[in-house]
């Protein structure tokens, strides 16, 4: 697919009947970064799920799982986030996913991996894709995002699940033509780029320490792989108005929040060119 969000859309549509809910995280990238592409392509809602680190335990489930009555969504599929992008790219233990997994199952769901950076997750909690793939109905990968590649996610699942996909994706348009160098690009970031994810966790631990000698800076989420969020004061625009003059390119993510990504793109001299400016912005900044 163009995109992750094509993928976990395409996946919500397999899984999924209309008037039926999707159980995800409330900060999950369906909830918070599709706009609302499960109620306009599926016509389902979302039941929201709020974990304070992002990550679901198994007992978040059974609760959450509607009981059969008219006046009630079915509830249907569990989507899971790893990492967890708004939680500040935190991932899950092995043990942990696939538990959330199982239970998902035995309660009769659908279970779906967003896994756009599950290489990245893989990095830091170990365990390989064989481990985790047996234990879903589908998964999402991301090719570009840290590994490289400059377009292009995969959804994965069994024969019929793919087959049924291609139809639905070929229905919004997301049918390509002579792809095969995006396909190569692929291929070369899947058994080129996964050792070096490593690199950009590193990177991203030496932005942290960066921030948190810097007095505008209120609040930093636990920073585990390669995504640092913080708060910062006064408003976050000003802030990045400020970095923009330096040569440092940052994102919003809300009034008062800012998001840096670490990728292969931005080397470990420019990560401490760019820790080197903030210290600097600390001494001689006032916001």
């Amino acid at each position: 697919c163009s995109s992750g969000v094509m993928c976990n859309q395409l996946a919500i549509k397999l899984h999924t009947q209309p008037l039926d809910e999707v159980l995800c995280e409330a900060q999950s990238h369906i909830n918070t970064a599709e706009g609302a592409a499960y109620a306009w392509h599926s016509a389902v809602g979302l039941n929201l799920i709020h974990a304070p680190d992002g990550l679901l335990n198994p007992q978040h489930i059974a609760p959450a799982i509607k009981p059969a009555k008219d006046w009630l969504p079915r509830t249907s599929m569990l989507v899971v986030e790893n990492t967890a992008n708004m939680a500040g790219g935190n991932f899950y233990p092995l043990v942990q996913l696939q538990e959330v997994a199982l239970t998902g199952r035995q309660s009769g769901l659908a279970v779906h991996l967003d896994g756009a950076r599950i290489f990245n997750a893989l990095t830091e909690s170990g365990g390989t894709t064989q481990e985790i793939g047996p234990w879903f109905d589908t998964l999402s990968v991301c090719l570009s995002k840290g590994l490289g590649a400059p377009v292009g996610s995969l959804l994965i699942g069994s024969s019929a699940h793919i087959a049924k996909a291609r139809r639905l994706r070929k229905a919004l348009g997301g049918g390509m033509r002579q792809t095969g160098m995006l396909a190569a690009a692929g291929l070369y970031a899947l058994q080129n780029n996964i050792s070096r994810l490593s690199d950009d966790h590193r990177h991203a631990q030496i932005l942290y320490a960066a921030l948190k000698q810097c007095s505008w800076v209120t609040h930093i989420r636990p920073v585990k792989t390669n995504i640092v969020i913080f708060d910062v004061v006064p408003q976050a625009q000003k802030v990045l108005d400020a970095l923009t003059l330096t040569g440092i390119r940052a994102a919003a993510f809300g009034p008062h929040t800012i998001r840096f990504v670490t990728h292969l793109d931005v080397s470990g001299a420019q990560i401490d060119q760019a820790a080197q400016t903030l210290m600097h912005l600390q001494n001689t900044h006032r916001f």
